[in-house]
């Protein structure tokens, strides 16, 4: 019966779903994870990159994460060719914003915006949605450091931390587990970033070249945005697996102690 209603994207079924749009939700659980943490000194995206071909030209730095203006980033999970028409329509918007008004956008009212747009493509014939979601990182003057999710329904949140694409669940449940009601810094933000990609991520160990991940935080009134090198990401991914074989090892030696006894 389901396919009497997903040949078109604005028919609703008789459950009152949009199937091409829970098409596209599939899609992007299908693609590289990208995780976002909200710290109370900045904010941290870790993307997983999947392309990792030696013969790619590397003056492109960086496959899933985007910069769109001087205050905001977004990292992407999904069909990337749809994702770079949605950050190249960011960016215009920014800075006509910018150009309009002379000062940065909003964060929420950027993510509005291009949310207002998704949401058309499920409403007019013709057209699919887009099969991507977006996690933005961004500061602004009104609310400081903001965390931002939207997806291809033009459904958005703001979140302390959250996940999209493959895995996303079992590492939102990690991120549930480790993150109390105090905030956190964003040296521990990467340590924790580390630790929930290690345990969700399909793939024996991480490394440097399977993870990008990008900061950004703000010094002398002015928003800093890094994207941080292998060097950087292979010292947090080895003080990580440090941390575990002590805690592997100090568990051994407590079983040991009560054999013993």
């Amino acid at each position: 019966m389901a396919r009497r209603y997903d040949s078109r994207t604005t028919i609703f079924s008789p459950e009152g779903r949009l199937y091409q749009v829970e098409y596209a939700m599939e899609a992007i659980s299908h693609a590289g994870t990208s995780l976002g943490i909200l710290a109370k000194d900045g904010i941290l995206l870790a993307a997983e990159r999947r392309n990792t071909n030696k013969l790619l030209d590397s003056v492109i730095f960086s496959e899933k994460i985007y910069k769109l203006n001087d205050d905001m980033v977004c990292s992407v999970a999904g069909i990337t060719s749809d994702a770079n028409v949605l950050t190249n329509l960011l960016r215009v918007i920014a800075q006509r914003y910018q150009l309009n008004y002379g000062e940065a956008m909003p964060c929420e009212q950027l993510v509005s915006h291009l949310c207002d747009v998704k949401q058309a493509y499920t409403q007019y014939g013709g057209k699919r949605p887009f099969g991507v979601s977006i996690l933005y990182m961004g500061w602004d003057k009104h609310y400081g450091y903001q965390l931002y999710q939207s997806d291809p329904s033009g459904n958005y949140g703001g979140w302390k931390a959250t996940c999209i694409g493959n895995n996303s669940a079992a590492a939102v449940s990690s991120l549930k587990q480790e993150l109390g009601d105090t905030e956190i810094t964003l040296g521990q933000a990467q340590d924790l970033a580390v630790k929930v990609l290690s345990k969700t991520l399909d793939m024996t160990k991480l490394t440097s070249e399977k993870i990008e991940m990008a900061v950004l935080t703000r010094e002398n009134n002015k928003t800093v945005i890094k994207i941080l090198s292998s060097t950087e990401v292979d010292a947090l991914i080895a003080k990580y697996e440090k941390a575990e074989a002590e805690a592997e090892a100090a568990k051994k030696e407590k079983l040991a102690q009560k054999s013993d006894k």
